[in-house]
């Protein structure tokens, strides 16, 4: 219905590029059965961390719904903690965590996210699984956490839990 354009490489302006919408299409559904898949195996994980932090940590209230959540996130909030110790003493373990709700993640601030959610807005710890997490990182980080959690409260004069 136009007339050909030298500046569209002979191409009448305005026309559907098919090639590009088909190969737009095709990786769309690749990224999506590779997310599906990545779910399928991080879901495990992170069911594992949640189960054993709530039952080797004392004083921790696991947040969120267990079923209906992100496959990849689990966060935790450890009673008499500092947020920000725990990020710091996980970090010099070699575990890459965040503190907070991702929301709030560039400021300081508490988390309204997790205010408004009723739990504890401070020493919290989010955990983010990737597609290279394996499970021997899980299980490392599982058998660290309880006597990094016992050691900051020790420093902060909190014994006896």
């Amino acid at each position: 219905p136009y007339p050909a354009d030298d500046r569209e490489g002979g191409r009448t302006p305005g026309v559907v590029n098919l090639p590009a919408v088909v190969a737009a299409a095709a990786a769309l559904r690749a990224t999506a059965a590779e997310a599906a898949a990545e779910a399928r195996r991080l879901a495990p994980l992170v069911d594992r961390i949640r189960s054993t932090v709530a039952a080797v940590v004392p004083d921790v209230e696991v947040v969120g719904d267990p079923v209906d959540r992100l496959p990849h996130l689990v966060t935790f909030s450890c009673l008499y903690v500092d947020g920000e110790a725990l990020l710091h003493a996980l970090d010099r373990r070699g575990f890459a965590v965040s503190s907070g709700s991702s929301c709030t993640s560039s400021t300081l601030r508490p988390s309204h996210v997790l205010e408004a959610m009723g739990v504890l807005s401070h020493g919290n710890i989010r955990i983010s699984l990737h597609r290279g997490t394996t499970e021997a990182e899980v299980a490392r980080f599982l058998d660290e956490l309880p006597g990094i959690v016992g050691q900051l409260r020790a420093e902060a004069g909190v014994v006896g839990l």
